[in-house]
């Protein structure tokens, strides 16, 4: 089979689940860094590809893909390589239970309500960082980490035994919302969580796909 083709940017969360499935199962790409964000928004030969304009897009031989869920999952099973999906009816219905957690109810909070309010405010809106924002947005965060933590049973995955989809879309989350000192505190109380992510920050996949800004941190 050919090369696939990843299109967006380092920094996206989304971007890096689907380079985090890639890596995982040992799939040589390439990353056609596309920013939808850019003045002037996204390129019209980009919207050919993603008509809402947002990240990723993916192509492989010929075969065009968007949505990070629908991508991942088509990693999976198209390549050889570990499997990243339960067999099981049950596991596999945890997997994709824990990533709609995540699309659903705490990317938006952790990321933007959060770490982007938090660190980015000024150079991003220019303006001070909105309190109340936080605030609420901290709440919505605790209640996605107590419903994360309770569906990993035993772990030491979010959902079970081995490493699966739902760790990779869980990641790069948790990779942002832990650059706030909030988000860092949190995760910390969250002792089942905070060993998930120590583990998972150190995989090959996690270092080879570092988000330029963990990577300017050193």
């Amino acid at each position: 089979m050919g090369r696939p083709t990843v299109f967006g940017v380092r920094r996206s969360v989304y971007v890096r689940v689907a380079r985090l499935a890639l890596e995982e199962k040992g799939v040589a790409y390439d990353l056609d860094e596309v920013d939808v964000f850019a003045p002037g928004g996204p390129p019209a030969a980009y919207l050919e590809r993603h008509p809402f304009g947002r990240m990723p897009a993916f192509e492989h031989d010929g075969f065009r893909l968007y949505e990070s869920g629908a991508i991942a999952r088509y990693v999976d099973e198209a390549f050889h390589g570990p499997a990243l999906q339960p067999a099981e009816p049950k596991a596999r219905a945890r997997v994709n239970q824990i990533i709609s957690i995540l699309d659903s109810y705490a990317y938006r909070t952790m990321v933007w309500d959060v770490m982007i309010e938090r660190l980015r405010a000024r150079e991003v809106h220019g303006r001070d960082p909105d309190e109340a924002r936080i605030a609420a947005a901290l709440a919505r965060a605790e209640t996605c980490c107590r419903a994360v933590a309770a569906l990993m049973g035993d772990g030491p995955w979010l959902a079970g035994p081995a490493a699966t989809l739902a760790d990779l879309h869980a990641a790069p989350v948790f990779a942002y919302f832990r650059r706030t000192p909030e988000g860092a505190a949190m995760l910390a109380r969250h002792g089942a969580l905070k060993r998930w992510w120590d583990a998972v920050d150190a995989r090959p996949s996690m270092v080879a796909t570092r988000f330029p800004v963990e990577l300017a941190a050193g």
